[in-house]
């Protein structure tokens, strides 16, 4: 068994290990994976990160789900990624590029008067929603906005967007009173609509540019925030006339800002902290 180091890192509660694999060429299984995710068994957390040289960035995230399978993009991971290649000194730049399942994304860091990263803005690139790159199964290459989805008896409402990963964004009236983790993983699973699985949003409104969301996440079940999620929630909400372009997103762990540039490209403020380190037999 080798002996790897790791730090748990979370964003507004969507925790994950990071391991720092700039050194080497570190690899874990599937099955490594879900042990070391699980909460009981494991270090727990929503997944695994390795951090990773690149020669197309500065960095590479390579991410995975607590259920084994990989992920393209996490929001919440890349600001973490961010703050840790800052703050454990392997960069001095303040806006390095990651690079990452959904291609390259440029940060910008926010310091403490401890030189310490405490926000972290992420360029996320422009919303997909063209449906065969989303990918969804439709009738047409047309954006689907509020359209319906059936399932469990029920007609809901969807938008599909996507952020680098599949996004199936719901608005309902109160999302804490929806049932989201019976409908969540049924949407997940629709394999006939959604061939690469899907994240599921429940979303309401709180107020003027102001919304509240539930995530339903592909591969790692309802965790307490998702940003490529606020990202595409955002997006929905605008292009069904429900908000602006700056709005403000609060999920269980924390709140986001997400704003629709003019350069067509959405960005996404928010925090990102250490919890701790520590070493684990795999």
């Amino acid at each position: 068994m080798a002996k790897v180091q790791f730090t748990k890192m979370e964003g507004i509660g969507n925790d994950y290990i990071y391991i720092d694999a700039t050194y080497n060429k570190l690899l874990l299984n599937s099955e490594q994976i879900q042990k070391l995710s699980d909460r009981n068994f494991g270090i727990g957390g929503d997944g695994v990160i390795f951090i990773r040289s690149s020669v197309k960035g500065d960095f590479q995230m390579d991410m995975y789900n607590a259920d084994g399978s990989s992920s393209e993009m996490c929001g919440n991971g890349i600001r973490c990624v961010a703050k840790y290649v800052y703050d454990h000194g392997l960069t001095s730049k303040k806006n390095p590029v990651i690079e990452t399942g959904a291609g390259l994304l440029e940060v910008d860091l926010t310091v403490d008067q401890n030189n310490k990263v405490e926000l972290v803005s992420v360029d996320m690139g422009k919303p997909i929603l063209t449906p065969a790159q989303i990918p969804i199964k439709w009738k047409n290459e047309n954006p689907i906005l509020d359209q319906n989805l059936d399932i469990a008896g029920q007609t809901l409402k969807f938008t599909a967007v996507s952020m680098g990963n599949p996004h199936c964004v719901i608005f309902v009236d109160d999302p804490d009173a929806f049932p989201v983790r019976e409908i969540g993983p049924l949407i997940e699973n629709k394999t006939e609509l959604f061939p690469r699985k899907v994240n599921v949003e429940f979303v309401s409104l709180r107020g003027k540019d102001h919304l509240y969301q539930r995530t339903w996440e592909r591969g790692a079940g309802e965790t307490l925030a998702c940003g490529t999620g606020a990202c595409a929630v955002m997006t929905a909400a605008h292009l069904t006339g429900r908000a602006g372009k700056d709005v403000r997103i609060d999920l269980r762990g924390g709140s986001l800002r997400i704003q629709w540039l003019e350069t067509g490209h959405v960005l996404m403020t928010g925090p990102a902290k250490e919890v701790f380190t520590g070493t684990v037999e795999i």
